[in-house]
């Protein structure tokens, strides 16, 4: 289980992002935070993988607290968090293959990882991710050879490199298309459903929420104003959603998966 006690996030400029945020994430479940842009959701999910340090609370993974954690101790117990990013992160001139080996180096020497050597059972962890995200043959291709789609399926099979209970996705699906987005939370749903793995993800879109989400939380200017579920989210009323996206905020047509901001 992931619990989050008091967390608070002040960059060196003075910028706010996180006041005093609290929430459990038990074993399985698919949580997803939502919120404007600047509202706190990627600080908080970089907070939660040491990314970017913070400035206080506790980070409670599985009984250890990972915000007291340094060097060794940190990166053994990072090793079983995996993490996927909006624009991808991944090494556009390496092949596929070897974008999805970087998901071992917590576990391999790093003398070897330097020399790009890994063992046969890791090769095979590649190539079993890569079948999995059903992209097997795009193996030697190199990355920036694939759709934005595709790129991104890299980006999971890599984090299933770790062997992960626990998967945080930083707006997985920000830049893709609704298709295209569509198909990547299902292969996220596919490994919470399957695997047992837990996700965090941040999304914007509330039809994307209602449809994926177990649990939701909501941000605003770095605080907690809102926990539900997907049904609370079908049903959620124009003062939670203020709440959420602001006063002058509005829901678009007959879709709550759209929202604009008045001049």
């Amino acid at each position: 289980m992931l619990e989050v006690h008091n967390l608070t996030k002040i960059y060196d400029d003075g910028t706010v992002a996180l006041r005093d945020v609290s929430f459990k994430l038990p074993d399985g479940e698919f949580m997803v935070v939502i919120g404007l842009s600047g509202s706190g959701k990627s600080t908080l999910l970089r907070c939660i993988n040491r990314l970017i340090d913070p400035t206080e609370g506790e980070i409670i993974w599985n009984g250890i607290d990972l915000a007291k954690l340094k060097g060794k101790e940190l990166r053994e117990t990072r090793r079983s968090i995996g993490m996927i990013f909006q624009h991808f992160n991944l090494v556009k001139r390496s092949s596929v293959l070897t974008n999805v080996l970087a998901g071992r180096l917590g576990y391999t020497p790093i003398r070897l990882s330097v020399m790009g050597r890994f063992s046969k059972g890791d090769m095979k962890l590649a190539h079993q991710a890569l079948e999995r995200l059903g992209i097997p043959e795009q193996a030697s291709k190199r990355a920036d050879e694939l759709s934005g789609g595709q790129q991104q399926r890299v980006g999971i099979a890599r984090a299933l490199m770790q062997q992960p209970k626990l998967i945080l996705a930083d707006e997985p699906v920000a830049s893709l298309d609704p298709v295209l987005a569509h198909s990547i939370l299902q292969q996220l749903e596919r490994l919470n459903r399957e695997d047992r793995i837990s996700i965090l993800c941040s999304l914007h879109y509330l039809d994307l929420v209602q449809r994926y989400a177990t649990t939701v939380i909501g941000l605003h200017e770095g605080r907690i104003v809102y926990r539900g579920s997907a049904r609370d989210i079908r049903a959620m009323t124009d003062a939670e959603f203020k709440d959420i996206y602001g006063q002058e905020a509005e829901r678009v047509g007959e879709s709550i998966g759209g929202i604009i901001q008045d001049a």
